[in-house]
């Protein structure tokens, strides 16, 4: 399983709606997520600056990050685009970081 890392970035002042959000991610995408081999996926804060760590498990092909061709990833960037930074299409400004050192 490759294991993946990104980062976002939040909106100024948007921290509790993020992870108000977050904590009631639709049942519709967790399945999506799960359905394309991704797992073991957490995402991370640093206050500071307002990034956003993201790290998974990908068993499949894609990264949550390139799910975009489906309707409901689609409706649910929609619905967080007012609180991060977007591209055009509202999918998260995503920055794949380079994996440099690992410790199992």
């Amino acid at each position: 399983m490759k294991r993946i890392a990104f980062k976002m970035k939040l909106k100024p002042g948007c921290r509790q709606e993020y992870i108000r959000r977050h904590s009631e991610v639709w049942p519709e995408i967790r399945a999506l997520i799960k359905q394309s081999g991704i797992g073991d996926y957490s995402i991370f804060l640093d206050e500071e600056t307002g990034t956003l760590f993201g790290v998974q498990k990908q068993g499949g092909e894609v990264s949550s990050q390139e799910l975009g061709n489906v309707a409901i990833q689609q409706k649910w960037w929609d619905y967080i685009s007012d609180i991060m930074e977007v591209n055009p299409d509202n999918s998260p400004v995503t920055v794949y970081l380079e994996e440099v050192f690992h410790l199992e």
